[in-house]
C-alpha cells in the first residue's frame, strides 16, 4: 500500500504536531506533550459481559482485555472481529509507541505504511472522547482511510476527538500496553503474542 505523505513542514511548525505514522496516516500529538499520567480507564458506555464484543490482546507481559464499541462504530468493530479471526494481528509489531500519548500497530509491513488486504473503511467518527485505554484506527489525512492499523491511547487525548474513530476500550489490563517497547519506530519492537475474541478463548 503506497504511503500518503502530508502534514508540509509549515502546518507541523503551526500546530506543534509530532507525527505518528500509519497507512502514510498522521496521528498528531499536542506540542509540549509529557510522559504518560496515570488515571482510570473510561468504560462507560462500553457493551458490558458480551464475550462476542471483547478482544483479548496477548502481550509479553499479560493480557488485555478490550471491550469492542458496535454501538459507536459497527464498520470497524465488524473488520476488527474479521481480522482477529483471521489472526492478521498475531505477530504484528507495536511499531510507533509515543510516551505519554499512544502505542501503534496492525501493519503487516511493520512500518507504519501497510494494511489488511480488504478495502478501506468510512469513518465512523462519534462524539466520544479519547481518554486512557481508548482504541482508535489510525488513518491517512483521507477521513475513510482506516483499514487494519489501531492505536491505543495512554491518557487522554482530547486533540484526537471527533477526528479519529473510537471503536473500543481497554476494560483490563492496561498497566501492560504501559510496558510496550517506546520508540518511532522502537529499537527492539514489541509484537502482539496473539490477538483472540473472548468466545475463542483457549
Amino acid at each position: 500500500m503506497e504511503t500518503i505523505k502530508y502534514l508540509a513542514a509549515a502546518l507541523t511548525m503551526a500546530f506543534g504536531l509530532a507525527a505518528c505514522s500509519s497507512n502514510g496516516v498522521q496521528i498528531t500529538q499536542p506540542a509540549g506533550a509529557g510522559t504518560q499520567t496515570a488515571g482510570g480507564m473510561v468504560t462507560t458506555g462500553a457493551t458490558a459481559n458480551d464475550p462476542s464484543n471483547t478482544a483479548i490482546l496477548e502481550l509479553k507481559n499479560g493480557k488485555v482485555t478490550i471491550r469492542l464499541r458496535p454501538d459507536l462504530a459497527p464498520k470497524h468493530v465488524e473488520r476488527f472481529k474479521m481480522l482477529i479471526n483471521e489472526g492478521f494481528y498475531n505477530g504484528l509489531k507495536f511499531h510507533r509507541v509515543i510516551p505519554g500519548f499512544m502505542a501503534q500497530t496492525g501493519d503487516p509491513l511493520g512500518t507504519g505504511a501497510g494494511g489488511s488486504k480488504y478495502p478501506d473503511l468510512p469513518a465512523e467518527f462519534s462524539a466520544t472522547a479519547f481518554e486512557r485505554g481508548t482504541l482508535g484506527a489510525a488513518r491517512t489525512s483521507d477521513p475513510n482511510s482506516a483499514n487494519s492499523q489501531f492505536f491505543i491511547t495512554f491518557t487522554h487525548a482530547p486533540h484526537l476527538n471527533g477526528q479519529y474513530t473510537v471503536f473500543g476500550q481497554v476494560v483490563d489490563g492496561m498497566q501492560f500496553v504501559d510496558q510496550i517497547a517506546k520508540g518511532e519506530p522502537p529499537p527492539k519492537p514489541d509484537v502482539i503474542v496473539k490477538m483472540y475474541m473472548a468466545t475463542a478463548a483457549p
